[in-house]
C-alpha cells in the first residue's frame, strides 16, 4: 500500500473516531503530495515519499522554533501535535551511530581527505542516507569527522 492510499484510510479512521486534528493534518499530507506527484509529472517511489515526509516534518519543526522566538505557545503546541502524526509515517530513521558507521565507510572508500573535503563527503554519503536520515544530523557527524582529521 502506497503513502496515499494509507493517509487516505487513516483520514477515514480519524473521521470516525472524531480526531480533527489528525484528520486535518492528513489531508493536508494527501493535498501537498497529490501537488508534488503533479510537479512531478508521476507518483513518488519510495525514496520520494520519504523525502517529502522528512520536508514536511522539517516544516513543522522549523515552525516551532519560530513560534516559541514569537512567545506563541498555542502554535507551539499545535505544531508539536502534528509533527507526531507526520513523524508517524516517516520510515524508521538512522541513528547517530548509524550514521557515523556508514559516513566512516564512505571517507575509506573516498581516500585520503583533508578537512576541506566535507562537500566531497556529504555528496557521495547523502545519496545513501536519502530518506532514512536527518540532513542536518548527517552533515553533524560530517563536520565532526572531518574536525578530528
Amino acid at each position: 500500500m502506497d503513502l496515499s492510499e494509507q493517509l487516505n484510510q487513516d483520514i477515514k479512521s480519524s473521521m470516525r473516531s472524531g480526531d480533527t486534528l489528525r484528520r486535518d493534518v492528513l489531508r493536508l499530507l494527501v493535498s501537498a503530495l497529490h501537488y508534488e506527484e503533479i510537479e512531478k509529472g508521476r507518483s513518488l517511489n519510495t525514496t520520494e515519499t520519504a523525502q517529502f515526509l522528512q520536508r514536511q516534518s522539517r516544516q513543522r519543526k522549523d515552525s516551532i522554533q519560530e513560534f516559541q522566538k514569537g512567545g506563541r505557545q498555542d502554535l507551539v503546541d499545535r505544531e508539536a501535535s502534528e509533527l507526531i502524526i507526520v513523524e508517524e509515517y516517516l520510515p524508521p530513521q538512522k541513528s547517530r551511530e548509524e550514521i557515523l558507521e556508514i559516513a566512516m565507510q564512505v571517507i575509506q572508500e573516498l581516500g585520503p581527505i583533508s578537512a576541506g573535503d566535507k562537500g566531497r563527503v556529504m555528496g557521495a554519503l547523502m545519496p545513501r542516507l536519502l530518506g532514512i536520515a536527518d540532513g542536518g544530523l548527517v552533515n553533524a557527524v560530517v563536520t565532526e569527522i572531518l574536525s578530528d582529521k
